[in-house]
């Protein structure tokens, strides 16, 4: 028997005209052909919002004025011509409410990074998915790399040994000046109303924060923090140094910086064990560098060799056809959508295989945010890294 397979309808809010970061979630879902665009609420802006999803062959009915008439109306059509799940491409301050709504009226949420505006709507947040059968899931993109999974599995596997140190460093330049804060997608970011707290590790910072967890497999226990503006009149951090401590006493440091005058995404990692050590750079994503003082240095690229099944199964092109972060970014969609399938079939899906970073990670990013804004402005040194916001809410 035949079996026809339909697509995963998705409906996006936020990413309308002029939203740099609309159009790269369209691709990624689009990349493996699983995925399609049904409806959105692009803009706050009622008519941009119709006009963008015009531009973008929707229906001018499924083009709506708000998420809320947006995931309203889309309950009400039939199943099979329903949205599936969510997709939130807005400032900060928008994530949680639309999160909610479309948890609470049965839809999947995929969101951008940060998952909210404060620990507090991340903690409701989970407590929500708790008593909602939804799924949940965010989009820390550069944990879709291929070697960036394969230097998991080797952590993971035992290659490096123990653990002892992890090196994480994001920067960029964008930011450097003045004259840098009048464009749309600056203006909001240092807005704290928009934001939260944090600009610098609110953006990119838990990007790196995240990164380091996810490969090592190691969770942050204690941080010491130093954070600041370096441009004159900013309110919200454009830079900063934090001092780690993980849960197996591995000790590592994290740098981020939107001030580093000519960086554009500049993100490394490397892990140091007690065996091995592996370094991974965005700007040379197709190689994973593995280090020992006893053996030759051996330089993995993707696609050539062994390696683990993740790694494999996120690669779509022979070797030496580059791959880079729109394809990092489609795993997460790709990922997504096999969770869905197999929720809509009733069966167990690997989130092994197709992991994709979900509540726990989002309730971290949120803690390491605001642990970090908490620490800079405290003269202790060392602080326990905390999943309790301000309200008592949540545990350790």
């Amino acid at each position: 028997m035949f079996i026809t397979m339909k697509k995963i309808r998705m409906g996006m809010v936020g990413g309308g005209q002029g939203a740099f970061i609309g159009a790269v979630h369209r691709i990624a879902a689009f990349l493996d052909g699983e995925i399609e665009l049904v409806c959105g609420a692009f803009s706050s802006n009622p008519q941009r919002s119709i006009e963008s999803g015009k531009a973008l062959y929707l229906p001018e009915h499924r083009c709506y004025d708000s998420y809320q008439e947006m995931i309203l109306c889309e309950e009400k059509l039939p199943e099979e011509m329903r949205m599936e799940f969510v997709v939130i491409v807005t400032p900060n301050h928008l994530h949680f409410p639309v999160a909610k709504m479309a948890i609470e009226h049965g839809f999947h949420v995929l969101s951008d990074k940060p998952a909210t505006i404060s620990l507090d709507e991340a903690l409701r947040l989970k407590q929500l998915l708790e008593k909602h059968d939804q799924l949940y899931g965010l989009t820390q993109t550069y944990t879709g790399y291929p070697l960036i999974k394969q230097a998991r599995h080797l952590i993971a596997t035992g290659e490096l040994g123990n653990i002892v140190k992890v090196v994480v460093e994001y920067s960029q330049g964008w930011l450097a000046s003045k004259e840098d804060e009048t464009s749309k997608q600056a203006s909001w970011r240092l807005d704290e109303k928009q934001s939260g707290i944090s600009c610098c590790m609110g953006d990119i910072g838990v990007h790196a924060a995240n990164l380091a967890e996810y490969v090592s497999g190691l969770n942050m226990a204690e941080l010491c923090a130093d954070i600041t503006s370096t441009v004159a009149g900013r309110t919200l951090d454009d830079d900063g140094t934090v001092l780690l401590k993980f849960s197996n006493g591995a000790k590592g440091v994290l740098l981020a910086s939107q001030v580093a005058l000519g960086d554009e995404n500049n993100l490394k990692l490397r892990v140091y064990g007690d065996r091995k050590s592996v370094e991974w750079s965005q700007l040379e994503s197709n190689t994973l560098w593995l280090k020992s003082n006893t053996e030759a240095t051996q330089m993995i690229r993707a696609g050539v060799g062994d390696l683990c099944a993740a790694a494999k199964q996120a690669m779509r092109t022979p070797a030496g056809h580059p791959e880079g972060y729109l394809e990092a970014f489609a795993n997460i969609y790709s990922n997504f959508a096999k969770q869905i399938r197999a929720k809509n079939a009733g069966e167990v899906c690997d989130n092994q295989l197709f992991d994709v970073p979900g509540i726990e990670q989002a309730v971290r990013g949120m803690a390491f945010i605001e642990n970090v804004v908490q620490a800079s402005a405290s003269n202790e040194k060392w602080h326990p890294f905390s999943l309790k916001s301000d309200s008592n809410m949540g545990e350790e």
